[in-house]
């Protein structure tokens, strides 16, 4: 019984996004839900807190932060370099090459899993295939990067290295608390993306 609750609780959201997608006759491209559900079970879609923190500290100019929460919420915090674009707007067409390119790694995040997640559905759903999810999104982000928890002295050796890598993430970071974004931040341009030119596929494949 329970894991008919958990599967429902996959396939109907599922189903919803799938539905609300509008169908693009330039470009038909449409999963169906086990070819989603599929993708979603794999989990392929996830890139952890620490490799997100190795990117911004390393200034890894591939690295675009999609915060898919509330303008208000942005405006109060966000990451670093993060650029808004509400759930709400993720189908508004001067959004459309923003997220379909082949330049930049867009990584959505929200407070947890659930928003970021819906909007990479919804672009996988549309085709596009250079958008991913921080895994446990600001909550976890908070819990692991900006405040780490010292590992007992009985843990293993790379248990402490990676808690030595957060605490250093953190201090370069800000340390302690999310980075707070004001208001001007909505007031800066849209990165420009030149679009990559995408292969044909070859008929008959898998």
């Amino acid at each position: 019984m329970k894991m008919r609750l958990i599967i429902a609780s996959v396939l109907i959201p599922l189903g919803i996004i799938i539905a609300a997608v509008p169908e693009n006759t330039t470009k038909p491209f449409r999963l169906t839900a086990g070819e989603l559900l599929e993708e979603v079970c794999e989990g392929t879609q996830f890139v952890s807190t620490d490799e997100i923190a190795d990117m911004l500290v390393q200034k890894d100019p591939s690295l675009q932060l999609i915060d898919v929460r509330t303008q208000a919420e942005f405006e109060k915090y966000s990451l670093p370099g993060s650029v808004n674009i509400p759930l709400s707007d993720l189908l508004s067409e001067e959004w459309s090459d923003f997220l379909d390119q082949g330049v930049k790694m867009n990584v959505f995040y929200s407070n947890g899993n659930l928003k970021a997640n819906e909007a990479w559905m919804i672009s996988r759903q549309l085709g596009f295939e250079n958008n991913y999810v921080l895994q446990g999104g600001l909550n976890y982000w908070a819990e692991t990067i900006m405040n780490p928890q010292a590992p007992k002295s009985v843990l293993a050796d790379d248990e402490i290295a990676k808690y030595d890598f957060r605490k250093g993430t953190s201090m370069a970071l800000g340390g302690g608390s999310m980075v707070a974004i004001g208001s001007k931040a909505n007031n800066t341009p849209k990165p420009k993306i030149k679009k990559r030119k995408k292969k044909k596929k070859v008929a008959g494949g898998c």
